[in-house]
């Protein structure tokens, strides 16, 4: 299908691969680029060389569009945009962040730039920025989330009201009735995240993969909103966290017990106890490992068949 996102991608279907922090390597955002969507490089969890590293061999791994998502709220921002602009990066998706302080910059040098709100305030703010296309991510998202809580079957229609560029809709979707969904609502296409983190090509650890797929209703909620709020799959660390908050932690506190890397402990390295495991609500909707071929393919014949029996009805 071809729309407002494929046309500003030059992709084949409007699904953008999220750009998670060690999940979302080369192999995985070249892998979703070539079966028609846009992939992601997650910039969050990389170094600058490492970052470079990346972008050249996702360059070589598919011919197709891909982008790099980049938090703006690391301190090496500046390294890493130069980067990306000198390895040629078309697409940026920005996030945790002011959108004003680099889109003007992006924008010069040939980037289109999205950038990812949780509300219609800063949806507007980032139209207002000169951004292409906003990413609306409702509460149900994994990973760092909004503090507002509102949950994308209502900011999507509340952002599309407002809204005069492209909007694409994150949190809660995994496949193609998630996906028609949130089109009904007002979305131009589609951000996925946690499904892809369950991907063969994912760069997460398989232990945590598994630990995706086996997640139920439930089994993920939002916590430390005095710092960043995140999205996390409940475990042995998790428990440890809600037992400091019965003592009315300070923010000090709350700091020292998540310590330095523990993100990259759980996703990355596979530590099901004391690591941090970021995944959305949709994770009980999650059930096998797939390829993100098979993964989009799945998605887009859904999406299809249901909006055939939407329109028969």
């Amino acid at each position: 299908m071809q729309n407002k996102i494929t046309e500003l991608f030059n992709i084949q279907h409007p699904i953008v691969q999220g750009g998670m922090i060690w999940v979302s390597g080369w192999r995985l955002a070249s892998a979703v680029s070539n079966a028609g969507g846009l992939g992601l490089i997650g910039a969050g969890s990389m170094y600058p060389e490492v970052l470079r590293e990346h972008i050249i061999k996702c360059k070589k791994a598919t011919t197709n569009p891909f982008g790099v998502n980049v938090p703006m709220l690391y301190p090496n921002i500046e390294e890493i945009i130069q980067i990306i602009i000198d390895e040629g990066v078309k697409i940026v998706f920005t996030s945790a962040g002011n959108p004003k302080t680099h889109t003007a910059r992006l924008k010069d040098n040939g980037i289109t730039v999205v950038h990812v709100v949780s509300s219609v305030k800063f949806a507007l703010k980032a139209q207002d920025a000169g951004v292409d296309a906003v990413v609306a991510e409702g509460f149900e998202a994994g990973g760092h989330n909004g503090r507002e809580e509102t949950t994308t079957f209502t900011l999507i229609p509340m952002v599309k009201e407002k809204l005069k560029i492209p909007l694409i809709a994150a949190g809660g979707i995994s496949n193609g009735r998630g996906m028609l969904a949130a089109m009904v609502l007002g979305a131009d296409g589609v951000q996925v995240g946690s499904r892809f983190a369950a991907s063969i090509e994912s760069s997460a650890h398989q232990a945590f993969k598994e630990m995706i797929v086996s997640a139920s209703e439930g089994d993920t909620l939002l916590t430390l909103k005095e710092l960043a709020p995140v999205r996390l799959l409940k475990n042995s660390f998790f428990d440890e966290l809600m037992e400091l908050y019965k003592s009315n932690p300070s923010k000090q506190e709350l700091l020292d017990l998540l310590g330095r890397a523990r993100a990259k402990k759980g996703m990355f390295e596979g530590d099901l106890v004391d690591g941090e495991l970021e995944i959305g609500q949709i994770s009980g909707l999650i059930n096998e490992i797939k390829s993100a071929a098979e993964i989009m393919e799945d998605m887009v014949s859904e999406f299809e068949i249901l909006k055939l029996n939407i329109q028969n009805l």
